[in-house]
C-alpha cells in the first residue's frame, strides 16, 4: 500500500456490517471485510438496490424523449423557424453532454446532491405531460372530457410507479425501447421523405430552410432555447436511478458512454429531420392555429402516410406517460434523498419492504396530477408554454447546480490530498465541459429574464414576467429559508468538508474479479445488458 493510499484510509473510521464483522474502508476499492470478501456498502436508505446496467441505461436513453421533443418542437419550429429549431438544440445537447459528465463522475462516488427547489421540475413536468395527453389523444378523437383522459393517465402513472421498483424500471425498459426504435424509424422514414420517396413524389430537400430559415429575428431565437432545454430535460435520472443499482461504478460510465447516441440521434438529427419536412407555417403544428399534432405526425401524414402518422401519435402517447412516470420516480427519490441528509422532514426518508417511498410519491405525483387539472380550463398550448418555462428554468438551475459542485468537488479532493485515480470513474472532459456547461445554464437563465420582461408576441406585463419567472424566484426563496432554518454557513472551507459522508463504497466481487474476459461478441453484448 502505497503512502497516499494509507494516509486516506487512515481517516476513514471503520464500521461494523449487520452481522458485527469489521469493515475497512478503502478509497480505491471500496470496503473489504477482515475476511476478505468484499461487500457494498453506503449511505443506509430503505431502498432496494435490485436494478441493473441495462435498466440504467434504457432510463437514461428514453428519459428525455417526452412531450418537450414530439410535441413541443412545433411551437419551436414556429417561433423561431427550421434553422434556429437546429442550432437551438446542438446548443442544447453540448449543455447536456457536459452536465452528464459531471453526473457521471459524481454519481459514481455518490457525491451528487439536487436542492428541494429542483424537485418542483418533477411534479410541474408531470402535469404537463398528462395535458399532452389530451393533445396527443386529441388527434383521434375529442369526444373523452379533458378531465376524464387526466384523471385516467394520472391513475396510469400511479400504478407504475407504486407496484414495485423492477416493476417501473422493466416498464422504462420496454417504452423506452419504442421510443428509440420508433425515433431511429421516423428519421430514416424523415429523410426519404425529404429525398421524394414519398407517395406524393415531391422532393422537399431544404424548401423551409431557403424560404425562412429565421422567424422573429433574435428574439425568436432566444425564444426557442428554453423549449429545446425543456425537450432535453431529464438526462439527470440516471444519477437518481444509480442510488438503485446494484454496481453504479460498473453502470455509470457506460451509460454515461451512450450520452452521444441519445443527443447525435434523437435530437440533433430528429430536429433536422423535421426542418426538412414540416412547414413551420403548418395551421395543424402544436403551437400554432390548430394545435393538434406532432411535427413527426404532421410530416407522415402530408406525405400521404397515414398509417405511420397513427402509429407515430400512439408512440408518442406511450413516451408521454413513460416520461411522466419517471418524473414521479426521481421526485419522490429526491425527497428521500433530502431526507436523509436532513434536508427535508423525516417522512420522506422512509419506504415500506419493498422500497416504494410512499410520502415522496404523494407529494410529487399528487401535486403533479392535480395541477394537470389547469388544461381544463385553458387551451393546451398556453399550459405547455408556462409549465415548460417553468421546467426549463428549474432544469437550468439543476445542471448549473450539477456543474458547479463538479467543481467544487475536484478542487475539494484534489485540497485535501487525494488520488483523482482513486475516484471510481472520470471524465476526460474536466475542466473544460464543466465550465462550458456552467457559462450556458447562467447565460441563459439570464436570457429567460429577458424573455420574461419583454415576451415574444406579447406585451410587457406582470402576469406574464410572473408566469414565466416564478420558478427562479421560488428557487431563491427557498434557498434563503434553506439557510436560515439549517443555519448553514454562506461557505464552508474546503478543507474541512467530509468526502466520505454519505458516499457508497463499493468494489468488484471477488468472483467477478477472477472471472476471465469473454470474448465473444455476443457475450459482451449480453453483458452490457445484465
Amino acid at each position: 500500500m502505497s503512502s497516499d493510499r494509507a494516509s486516506i484510509q487512515s481517516h476513514v473510521p471503520h464500521d461494523m456490517d449487520k452481522r458485527g464483522e469489521k469493515v475497512t474502508m478503502d478509497m480505491e476499492h471500496g470496503p473489504s471485510k477482515e475476511n476478505g470478501d468484499v461487500i457494498d456498502h453506503g449511505a443506509d436508505t430503505q431502498l432496494h438496490r435490485s436494478l441493473g446496467t441495462r435498466h440504467l441505461t434504457m432510463v437514461a436513453l428514453g428519459s428525455a424523449i417526452g412531450m418537450g421533443m414530439w410535441l413541443g418542437s412545433g411551437t419551436i419550429l414556429i417561433n423561431g423557424g427550421p434553422a434556429n429549431m437546429f442550432i437551438g438544440f446542438v446548443i442544447s445537447s453540448s449543455i447536456v453532454w457536459a452536465v452528464c459528465q459531471s453526473i457521471g463522475e459524481m454519481a459514481s462516488s455518490r457525491w451528487v446532491c439536487f436542492g428541494l427547489g429542483y424537485w418542483f421540475s418533477y411534479w410541474i413536468t408531470i402535469a404537463n405531460e398528462l395535458q399532452g395527453v389530451v393533445t396527443v389523444l386529441g388527434y383521434w378523437t375529442n369526444e373523452v372530457p379533458t378531465a376524464a383522459l387526466i384523471t385516467i393517465f394520472w391513475v396510469v402513472i400511479i400504478l407504475i410507479n407504486v407496484w414495485v421498483v423492477r416493476f417501473f424500471a422493466d416498464v422504462e425498459v420496454f417504452s423506452s425501447t419504442i421510443k428509440f426504435s420508433w425515433m431511429f424509424v421516423a428519421i430514416v422514414a424523415l429523410i426519404v421523405i425529404a429525398a421524394g420517396g414519398s407517395p406524393q413524389g415531391e422532393p422537399i430537400g431544404f424548401r423551409y430552410w431557403n424560404a425562412q430559415p429565421f422567424n422573429n429575428g433574435v428574439k425568436g431565437f432566444l425564444s426557442v432555447l428554453p423549449t429545446c432545454v425543456f425537450a432535453m430535460a431529464g438526462s439527470e435520472n440516471a444519477a437518481l436511478v444509480a442510488t438503485e443499482v446494484a454496481n453504479p461504478r460498473r453502470s455509470m460510465p457506460k451509460t454515461i458512454g451512450s450520452i452521444w447516441l441519445r443527443l447525435g440521434l434523437f435530437y440533433i438529427l430528429g430536429s433536422l429531420s423535421i426542418t426538412l419536412t414540416v412547414d413551420p407555417k403548418d395551421p395543424s403544428l402544436f403551437g400554432g392555429s390548430g394545435s393538434d399534432a406532432s411535427p413527426f405526425v404532421i410530416a407522415f401524414k402530408r406525405a400521404g402516410l397515414t398509417a405511420l402518422a397513427h402509429m407515430t401519435n400512439a408512440v408518442i402517447l406511450i413516451s408521454i406517460v413513460s416520461t411522466g412516470s419517471i418524473s414521479g420516480y426521481g421526485g419522490s427519490r429526491m425527497l428521500m434523498g433530502l431526507a436523509h441528509v436532513r434536508m427535508n422532514h423525516p417522512i420522506f426518508g422512509k419506504a415500506d419492504a419493498m422500497g416504494r417511498p410512499w410520502a415522496g410519491y404523494i407529494a410529487t405525483i399528487g401535486i403533479g396530477g392535480a395541477l394537470a387539472y389547469l388544461n381544463v380550463s385553458q387551451t393546451g398550448v398556453q399550459v405547455f408554454t408556462w409549465l415548460s418555462n417553468l421546467v426549463s428554468l428549474l432544469t437550468l438551475f439543476g445542471w448549473g447546480m450539477i456543474c458547479l459542485s463538479h467543481l467544487r468537488f475536484r478542487y475539494t479532493w484534489k485540497l485535501q490530498g487525494r488520488d483523482q485515480t482513486h475516484i471510481p470513474w472520470r471524465t476526460w472532459a474536466y475542466p473544460y465541459a464543466t465550465w462550458w456547461g456552467l457559462a450556458w445554464c447562467i447565460a441563459l437563465i439570464g436570457l429567460e429574464l429577458y424573455l420574461s420582461i419583454w415576451p415574444l408576441h406579447e406585451q410587457p406585463s406582470a402576469k406574464t414576467f410572473f408566469a414565466n419567472y416564478i420558478s427562479v424566484i421560488a428557487v431563491v426563496i427557498i434557498w434563503v429559508g434553506a439557510q436560515i432554518w439549517y443555519r448553514c454557513p454562506l461557505w464552508v472551507d474546503a478543507s474541512t468538508i467530509d468526502l466520505d459522508q454519505f458516499r457508497r463504497f463499493y468494489a468488484e466481487r471477488a468472483d467477478e474479479e477472477s472471472t476471465p474476459v469473454r470474448k465473444s461478441v455476443v457475450r459482451k453484448v449480453k453483458a452490457l445488458f445484465e
